[in-house]
């Protein structure tokens, strides 16, 4: 898929850092850096697609030229994206991209090198290392782009060898204008504000139906006490359902935080602040089912359900415990 400046939402002030920097002196080390999920690595191909563009049209791509065409699939030999091989990105992988760096480019005015969210992928130092000589001296015709999220930890050997371009959320109603061509409103409204603004968070979230899961793992909980006869199989159930999406456990935590953040404030009188407007008519029922005092514990055993997650400890089991403690 070629992308386009112009097909980017947002982010009007990367554009026009990107643009000037263009018409002025190109930088040869980018950093885009911001929330992940805002379109930091489509704006990476945008700009890659627009530099080497042979006839851009009102300050972006043609999207009809043999340069367009070669990116639109995916087969442009100047662009290069390096992605991690395992967890992260490896040496070797440094090593052969300044193989690679020591020839010019093929046929394109610029070489352009994607390499995605830095802040987790170049975290060990001697990978980033063997990037830095490259960063401050790039071959001439070559452009080094990185992206890394605002929170991540980026090493400051790297940050002072880029040019940073700013990455900023979404508003929500953006984000809940663009999910509502899919979902029902109070979904969409949801999700963009779990989101925190990020398109791309938003889209994960909706396409593991992470939603679904939670309002059936809240209505079981409010439904089922810990003495009931079906207490026990209904936390197996349930444990059971969540870590069948192993790479969203975090995400899933995080939704029934603001679950339990939401309840909180609606028992305190705050209901206009409330987040999760998909579950808003479970409220009454949950605010009878539990004293202000157990919200708040629970959401230290969600803390601690995360901490364990961390440690690599058996996902089934960290599940059982956490949802046996909230009934």
């Amino acid at each position: 898929m070629l992308t386009s400046f112009h097909s980017i939402i947002g982010q009007e002030k990367a554009k026009t850092l990107l643009h000037r920097g263009i018409g002025q002196r190109m930088g040869h080390a980018y950093l885009f850096r911001g929330p992940s999920g805002v379109g930091k690595k489509s704006m990476a191909r945008a700009f890659a697609a627009y530099v080497n563009c042979l006839s851009p049209v009102n300050g972006d791509i043609c999207g009809q030229c043999r340069s367009c065409i070669k990116y639109r699939s995916g087969n442009h030999p100047d662009f290069l994206f390096i992605e991690p091989a395992g967890a992260q990105i490896k040496i070797a992988q440094i090593r052969e991209l300044k193989k690679k760096l020591a020839f010019p480019p093929f046929e394109a005015k610029y070489r352009t090198i994607l390499i995605p969210d830095i802040h987790a992928n170049l975290s060990r130092a001697e990978v980033a290392n063997s990037l830095l000589k490259t960063l401050e001296e790039a071959p001439p015709n070559t452009v080094l782009i990185l992206t890394g999220d605002e929170a991540g930890n980026i090493l400051p050997t790297i940050l002072s060898r880029c040019q940073i371009i700013p990455f900023y959320a979404l508003s929500y109603e953006k984000v809940a204008e663009l999910l509502k061509k899919d979902m029902d409103p109070e979904s969409a409204r949801t999700l963009a504000a779990v989101a925190e603004g990020s398109l791309g968070r938003a889209r994960t979230l909706q396409e593991q139906d992470l939603l679904t899961l939670r309002r059936d793992i809240v209505e079981n909980l409010i439904e089922v006490k810990a003495d009931h006869p079906m207490a026990v199989e209904t936390v197996f159930k349930l444990a059971e359902k969540a870590v069948k999406n192993k790479d969203n456990l975090n995400e899933l935590l995080d939704l029934l935080t603001i679950w339990l953040r939401d309840l909180i404030l609606y028992k305190k009188g705050s209901s206009n602040l409330i987040i999760s407007q998909d579950l808003a008519p479970l409220l009454p029922l949950a605010r009878q089912r539990w004293p202000l005092e157990t919200l708040f514990h629970h959401l230290h055993l969600l803390e601690e359900a995360r901490k364990q997650l961390l440690r690599n400890c058996n996902r089934s089991l960290v599940f059982e415990v956490l949802f046996f403690g909230l009934l």
